[in-house]
């Protein structure tokens, strides 16, 4: 089930993302809003373009958070080799995204000491 999930949202995601996607939203716009006068704006017409929006856009928040989610363990891990790879770097580093907001503020401020410490070398 999950492979299967997995390979229609990135599909439906990757999709998504295109032109010929973007061209095919104002088409329907465009044909719904034309059609308004000729259904005298009634609640109908009203109805189809809330109910299309609103579904659409339901599923597509969890398929796009879905590649989202992926996406962000892949690059997640390929800094982890990086980080293993490299002789001297803390390895404490790795599960960073496991840290507390506080721990993360702090790692920063860190960052930032090296970086204007470098600057005035």
């Amino acid at each position: 089930m999950s492979e299967i999930f997995h390979l229609i949202a990135s599909r439906i995601s990757a999709l998504a993302g295109t032109p010929w996607a973007f061209m095919l939203a104002v088409i329907a716009i465009s044909v719904w809003a034309i059609s308004g006068p000729v259904m005298g704006f009634s609640d109908s017409w009203q109805l189809i373009i809330n109910t299309g929006t609103n579904i659409t856009c339901l599923l597509m928040v969890f398929l796009i958070q879905n590649t989202q989610n992926r996406d962000s363990k892949a690059i997640n891990l390929k800094l982890d080799e990086l980080i293993n790879a490299v002789r001297g770097a803390r390895t404490g580093l790795v599960d960073l995204e496991d840290a507390s907001d506080e721990e993360i503020e702090k790692l920063k401020e860190e960052f930032k000491k090296i970086r204007q410490k470098r600057a005035r070398e």
